[in-house]
């Protein structure tokens, strides 16, 4: 398995600095939201500080799977659809919370389930951007993000020494 060349390691403060930015984009929308459909696994964490910000308490889930290695997205797989009563009038009023867009596969999915509903994203990539109305952060294509709940506490060596070789 060969690493990405770029790394953003985000920490559990940034995290939360981010998710909260997300909510105040969200709360400016001047839109009454009646739930959340948040992106598992991803998804989770920023909808629990969202849901918190923005006083809603209707979450729910769609489970969609991606096997794959640093390099390349596999086959996705839909592993639990959204609650049918959340897609009445195709989403409406409804925001889809997740960490990341990156190639937009699996917010394309999503989106197909809930067109008329509010796509909120942490971070972008250009590849995903297009399919998300809200995000904090874009990042570039080739870049790996380490969320927080994927690192522990370890040194990490100076960018310049990735450079001199």
């Amino acid at each position: 398995m060969s690493l990405p060349d770029k790394a953003f390691p985000i920490s559990w403060d940034q995290f939360h600095r981010d998710a909260r930015a997300l909510a105040w984009r969200l709360a400016g929308a001047n839109q009454k939201w009646k739930a959340i459909v948040c992106i598992t696994r991803g998804g989770l964490v920023p909808a629990a500080v969202i849901s918190r910000e923005l006083g809603i308490r209707i979450i729910e889930t769609v489970c969609v799977a991606s096997y794959h290695d640093y390099a390349s997205q596999g086959q996705l797989q839909v592993l639990k659809e959204v609650n049918p009563a959340l897609l009445e009038n195709d989403g409406e009023s409804v925001l889809i919370i997740d960490d990341l867009t990156d190639t937009g596969k699996t917010a394309g999915i999503v989106r197909a389930m809930l067109p008329k509903a509010h796509f909120a994203t942490m971070y972008a990539k250009p590849k995903g951007r297009p399919l998300v109305d809200t995000f904090v952060t874009e990042v570039s294509q080739d870049t790996w993000i380490y969320f927080p709940w994927d690192m522990g506490f370890t040194y990490q060596k100076p960018i310049a020494d990735d450079q001199v070789k």
